[in-house]
């Protein structure tokens, strides 16, 4: 009986992976001894002979199969699909490195990744040494000479009977275990090379022959194909995380917080994203000396690197202000990076905030020493999330502009109503009672009308100081930080309805530094707006206390907002106290609540301190 023709396929066209799987299967169980005719009979195993063209499009090295080859084929079929399932990269060659071995029947197997400029190796994945025998070995072969090194540039398959006779080996390092025999097969992914799969010590004791190298070049095609995919997938996962991550960065930044936690927001994302150990931003350093100073750090110990100024004379700092990226492969050994805090990082990628023709600093995201290089693809993403960063930067600082504006224009207003309304009304109420003293009363109404007088007098000069507040010079800016606390305190008294209670311990402007004081502020202002917004409080106080000392005994500062309302819900948000704290803990410092001053402890206290000093502002 004729077996029926094969239906033409009316479905979705088939992955190039099944196609191709499909066109091996169908060349191995070929029997090359029995040529195409028609009417053709199925065999009793009920396998279908290669049509034609198929065999026409198989690569030479299918054709021909001998006998012990023939009898790898479930195998190498099984091994085949098994390469073909997964999609995440590093996975997909682990699978490979251990197929290829059970295939070739080796006792070690690795792949060497190919890096982007073809001179050496990226990644060094292997299958059979064990994790302990890896760490005394070390570090990975780099593919910059020896036998691998002239397989990265010359790819070609090769077998050796004795891997430590070729001229081109390099030797073992010690702790590596020992390996003579060696079968070595290029990987292309899309007709370029990928990197090389090589084996080695068979496991009889015998030489890799020619129906193994026939094998392993059968699955390195197939690896290629999966690669591929593995690659494509991984691709388009890096960048759906670079935009996710963009976009946390525009939402954080958009939401109305103050600068120093929008610059942090773009470190952690950054460092996130990057993979690194490290997220810096960089911006123009506040004494114009034309070098960058380090405003967010996003790290293990961030207290080291906050505040470092980078000085002009670095050509890294012309470069970014210039508005060019620098790639450094090793910022330890880097002529360029002149400061001694470069001296603990590895591979570097330092981007300009670059918006509108104006850089509004930099962003710098180092690895560890030793740690594999930034990728093109890698450096690319990385330059459009700086962009759009540095847009964000941009729209979150002419938000909070027109914020400000509304605040200036709401106390001047308010100024306006107590000059011209309060202290009008007052003056005349005042004048009224000095009327009615100079008439004849009794002396204890005379001795009230003097009080009240007299109260009138010091409202009124309160009320002034406060207009004089409400209306800072053109150009004027806070001197010190009591100044700077007084004008917050002052600020938040027009949503709260009433004037937080403040007091001073120590010498405030003469012993807190610029850092830790600018940070103090920032927590005053948090804390304030958490006591209106969720707290409802009626009564706050607040005390900064410069002659406070740590728990590690350093001399430090302790900024005190306690107030009387609902206190912390169970379960509610705890997004600004951790704001709090991660402020105090970026100086060295550290952040609590308590119970606060209302009845039976209603309320709540933050207590917010931090070394005199912070991070000192030095040139490293």
């Amino acid at each position: 009986m004729t077996a029926p023709e094969r239906p033409e396929h009316q479905g979705p066209q088939e992955p190039q992976e099944h196609q191709k799987l499909r066109e091996h299967e169908e060349l191995l169980h070929e029997r090359p001894d029995r040529p195409e005719r028609p009417g053709h009979q199925e065999r009793p195993d009920h396998r279908e002979p290669a049509t034609a063209a198929t065999a026409r499009a198989a690569p030479d090295h299918l054709r021909g199969l001998s006998a012990e080859l023939t009898d790898r084929v479930p195998r190498l079929l099984e091994a085949m699909r098994s390469v073909g399932t997964g999609l995440e990269l590093r996975t997909t060659l682990d699978r490979i490195c251990e197929t290829a071995a059970a295939l070739a029947d080796a006792r070690y197997a690795a792949i060497g990744v190919v890096d982007e400029e073809g001179e050496g190796l990226s990644d060094f994945v292997t299958y059979g040494v064990p994790g302990e025998t890896a760490r005394v070995i070390g570090r990975r072969p780099d593919g910059q000479a020896g036998l691998l090194g002239a397989l990265i540039h010359r790819p070609r398959a090769m077998r050796l009977a004795d891997l430590t006779a070729n001229p081109g080996a390099a030797g073992f390092p010690a702790g590596h275990p020992p390996m003579r025999t060696f079968l070595g097969v290029p990987i292309r992914v899309q007709g370029e090379i990928f990197g090389n799969l090589y084996l080695t010590e068979k496991r009889s004791g015998a030489e890799f022959d020619d129906q193994d190298l026939h094998t392993v070049r059968v699955l390195a095609t197939e690896a290629g194909i999966a690669i591929g995919n593995a690659r494509l997938y991984e691709a388009a996962r890096r960048r759906e995380r670079w935009i996710d991550g963009s976009v946390a960065v525009t939402t954080a930044l958009l939401s109305g917080g103050d600068a120093d936690e929008a610059l942090m927001v773009v470190a952690e994302q950054a460092r996130k994203l990057a993979g690194a150990c490290a997220g810096i931003v960089l911006s123009p350093a506040a004494d114009g000396s034309g070098g960058l100073e380090i405003v967010a750090v996003s790290a293990d110990d961030p207290s080291t690197a906050l505040g470092v100024v980078v000085p002009p004379e670095s050509p890294v700092v012309e470069r970014l202000l210039a508005g060019e990226a620098v790639f450094v492969a090793d910022a330890a050994t880097d002529p360029r990076m002149i400061t001694g805090l470069a001296r603990r990082y590895g591979p570097s990628m330092m981007l300009p905030l670059r918006s509108g023709g104006r850089v509004l600093g930099a962003l710098a995201t180092p690895r560890a020493p030793g740690a594999r290089q930034f990728s093109a693809t890698e450096r690319t993403l990385a330059t459009q999330f700086a962009s759009q960063a540095a847009v964000a930067l941009m729209m979150a600082e002419a938000q909070r502009d027109r914020e400000r504006l509304a605040v200036y224009e709401d106390r001047d207003r308010i100024a306006r109503d107590l000059h011209d309304l309060v202290i009008q009304r007052l003056f005349a109420t005042g004048l009224m009672l000095e009327s009615a003293q100079r008439q004849d009363l009794a002396p204890g109404v005379q001795e009230g009308v003097e009080r009240a007088v007299g109260e009138l007098d010091v409202t009124v000069q309160e009320i002034r100081t406060a207009v004089f507040a409400l209306r800072p010079g053109p150009g004027e800016g806070p001197s010190d930080l009591s100044t700077r606390v007084l004008r917050e305190i002052t600020m938040a008294a027009v949503p709260l309805g009433f004037t937080p209670a403040h007091r001073f311990a120590g010498p405030v402007d003469t012993m807190v530094g610029e850092v830790t004081g600018k940070n103090l502020v920032a927590a005053l202002r948090e804390a304030l707006s958490n006591a209106f917004r969720h707290a409802h409080a009626r009564r706050i106080e607040v005390l900064v206390d410069a002659t406070a000392t740590l728990p590690d005994g350093t001399d430090g500062v302790r900024l005190t907002v306690a107030d009387d309302g609902v206190g912390l819900p169970e379960g509610g948000r705890r997004s600004g106290l951790r704001n709090l704290a991660r402020r105090a803990e970026s100086l060295g410092g550290s952040s609590r609540c308590g119970p606060g001053i209302g009845e039976g402890g209603g309320g709540t206290t933050v207590v917010w301190e931090a070394p005199l000093q912070g991070p000192f502002r030095v040139r490293r």
